[in-house]
């Protein structure tokens, strides 16, 4: 028998999850595509900063901060990053200083998109924000901010993008023992697992995490929504074993334990599709349900395509994790 647990008490943390996140049945979608039985991990359901699946990877991020003693954290990102949003909610909990490097990495210049959406949640939770031009390095720009914080006497922890360290990743290999318990409790086997892949990091980290369980992690599909397959695979695979060399030293992911599809990413990153569109929609219009426009949108969008082409058959169990995001869908009104 599988273990579904994984111990990570060797690594410092900071609570900010306030426990399992439920699954959820899609019963109308479900009965409505005349597939494969849909299910969602409602990662978005945690309440700090508007919530999001960022907050596994910051309790631990934070934890290895505070455990450094700093009293102030940067970290970079998209102008409507939802990881840069999330950090300034924890930096804001724990009392840090919070800076946000943030780039113009999708060709977009309305206001919608510039001032509103994750943007103002930014402003709003005290974090100083770096604009910087599209095509700016921005870890490198951090780095040296960093240095001169901590000239000024400043204790500095940077974080890189999406908070996708081995460290941060550690939060996504706990994620896949949730839910490998959650599958036990329910007696619900999961034959497809489902979710985007941005930086890499959640599908890193939920990979070694199956592979430290002894499970299946070419049972997942991650969606590219930042890189196209080859480069989203090779940086996912490095990822994803220097994460498991903290799990177990002796622990090793393959290449083919990394399935990603590049067919939802359409022109490139945050820029919207016409599938993603018609997912948002039939998924609000279906279920109540809200997902964001840049990462589960493109993601839910090939989880349909797989059930509507019978990839994902009729007596299969479906599992979507649903990452959060939701405050980008305002800083995207004019693309609905």
């Amino acid at each position: 028998m599988n273990p579904t647990s994984l111990d990570l008490s060797m690594f410092p943390r900071y609570a900010l999850l306030e426990g399992p996140t439920p699954i959820q049945h899609l019963s109308r979608l479900s009965t409505q595509l005349g597939g494969a039985t849909i299910y969602v991990k409602r990662d978005d359901l945690n309440g700090l900063g508007g919530g999001g699946n960022k907050l596994r990877k910051l309790e631990f991020l934070m934890g290895e901060a505070l455990a450094r003693g700093a009293d102030t954290i940067i970290t970079v990102g998209a102008r409507q990053s939802n990881h840069a949003r999330l950090t300034a909610a924890a930096a804001a909990r724990a009392g840090l200083q919070c800076e946000l490097v943030l780039t113009r990495a999708v060709p977009r210049f309305d206001a919608e998109y510039l001032e509103n959406g994750n943007i103002l949640l930014d402003d709003l939770l005290a974090a100083h924000v770096h604009d910087l031009p599209a095509g700016t390095d921005a870890l490198p720009f951090a780095e040296a901010r960093a240095d001169t914080l901590r000239s000024q006497g400043r204790n500095v922890y940077v974080c890189p993008l999406g908070g996708s360290s081995p460290v941060g990743c550690l939060g996504y290999a706990e994620g896949a023992a949730e839910i490998a318990a959650q599958s036990r409790a329910s007696g619900i086997a999961f034959d497809h697992i489902v979710m985007p892949n941005g930086s890499g990091g959640m599908h890193a980290g939920f990979v070694a995490g199956m592979k430290a369980l002894g499970l299946n992690p070419p049972s997942v599909t991650a969606f590219a929504v930042y890189a196209g397959a080859e480069k989203a695979h090779a940086t996912t695979l490095d990822k994803a074993n220097h994460t498991a060399c903290l799990i177990d030293a002796s622990l090793r992911v393959e290449a083919g334990d990394i399935v990603i599809d590049e067919s939802q990413l359409g022109d490139g990153y945050g820029l919207p599709t016409d599938a993603m569109r018609a997912a948002v929609r039939l998924l609000a219009s279906t279920e109540g349900l809200l997902i964001d426009p840049v990462y589960g949108g493109k993601a839910f969008a090939g989880l349909l395509e797989n059930v509507r082409s019978g990839r994902y058959g009729a007596h299969e169990n479906v599992l979507f994790v649903m990452t959060g995001g939701l405050p980008g869908l305002y800083a995207y009104r004019s693309a609905f």
